[in-house]
């Protein structure tokens, strides 16, 4: 763990489960909708395929999702430097919330994608302002080419045994800060294999599973103070 410290081991863990909900909520968008809620790079490269194809409204469609992110990434940073008490709590709830808008949209319009692709791409922004460290190590949620460079990048300072540079004690190592992102890149591919079993079998309704899980984080009241400087918002 990174570091050694019960603060640590709290941020890791949630954002584990954190990465956790963000691979299913991607997974779940792409099932249903063909685009990404959170992966914004794989929507940007089809936009772009899509218009220099002259397919404009498949562009414009693959082009929902960026600005709502943005902005969700909005709303959550904006959040997180307020004044306000249980900021995290918060977001959890209101993620939880525009997911079961998620479930709605289904229910209630069925045939509208846009709604769907608007709640969840916020959701989805918002939840990558919560959490974006473990002490001194960045992580982005919904950036796995990110995750797997630093990681790849540890792995290589470990392999030389070259020192970490700002470690935080002897326990701060580049192989511990590779295992933490090889952790939370498992948790993402987790998630997606989960929602790839439960979206099939049950449809909207298999948007119930993130929902509980953030409700519950937000019962909890968790003490860390949510976001950093820097929130991510890349993908």
């Amino acid at each position: 763990m990174l570091p050694s410290t019960s603060l640590a081991r709290e941020q890791a863990w949630l954002l584990a489960v954190l990465a956790l909900i963000a691979g299913y909520v991607d997974a779940y968008t792409f099932l249903n909708y063909q685009v990404y809620g959170s992966f914004m790079s794989g929507n940007t490269t089809q936009a772009g395929l899509n218009a220099g194809e002259g397919d404009l409204a498949g562009a414009g469609y693959n082009f929902l999702p960026i600005p709502m992110f943005v902005a969700g990434v909005f709303i959550g940073t904006f959040l997180v430097y307020s004044y306000l008490a249980n900021r995290l709590r918060l977001l959890f709830a209101l993620v939880a919330v525009l997911l079961l808008l998620g479930i709605a949209t289904v229910t209630l319009t069925p045939g509208a994608a846009w709604l769907g692709i608007i709640a969840l791409s916020l959701a989805m922004g918002i939840m990558n302002t919560s959490v974006t460290s473990v002490g001194p190590q960045r992580i982005n949620l919904g950036y796995v080419s990110g995750t797997l460079n630093s990681l790849a990048r540890h792995l290589a300072l470990a392999a030389k045994e070259m020192p970490l540079l700002g470690a935080t004690g002897p326990q701060d190592t580049h192989a511990r800060r590779a295992a933490l992102l090889a952790a939370i890149w498992t948790a993402f591919v987790f998630g997606a294999l989960l929602a790839g079993i439960a979206t099939p079998r049950y449809s909207a309704l298999s948007l119930v599973f993130p929902v509980v899980i953030l409700l519950g984080l937000a019962a909890c009241n968790p003490t860390l103070e949510p976001g950093a400087p820097g929130a991510s918002g890349k993908g």
